[in-house]
């Protein structure tokens, strides 16, 4: 039958750190890489993200940061590196620089 993808949870306080690990932990899953293997440098375009799943990333984020997300937040800030360090900015979260 089909298979259910493993839903990635977020764990613990919300930090920069936190939604980064998060961030590379989902995007992981999505591309069937392990999170090792996840370079936050690398575009979200270059994993073959397209715009149906950068919808649903943006949609699993707004639950974690309990704010209502750009659906196209993917594509304004396009590496793991540059969603983190803005959501981080942008929440006040504890940890970003």
């Amino acid at each position: 039958m089909f298979r259910r993808k493993k839903k990635v949870e977020f764990e613990g306080p919300r930090t920069a750190e936190s939604i980064r690990r998060w961030l590379i932990e989902h995007l992981a899953e999505r591309v069937g890489e392990s999170p090792e293997n996840i370079d936050t440098k690398k575009t979200f375009e270059a994993y073959g993200l397209d715009s149906r799943v950068a919808v649903q990333v943006s949609g699993s984020l707004e639950k974690i940061v309990e704010r209502r997300l750009s659906p196209g937040l993917l594509y304004e800030y396009q590496t793991v590196d540059d969603l983190s360090g803005y959501l981080a900015k942008e929440l006040g979260l504890a940890g970003h620089s």
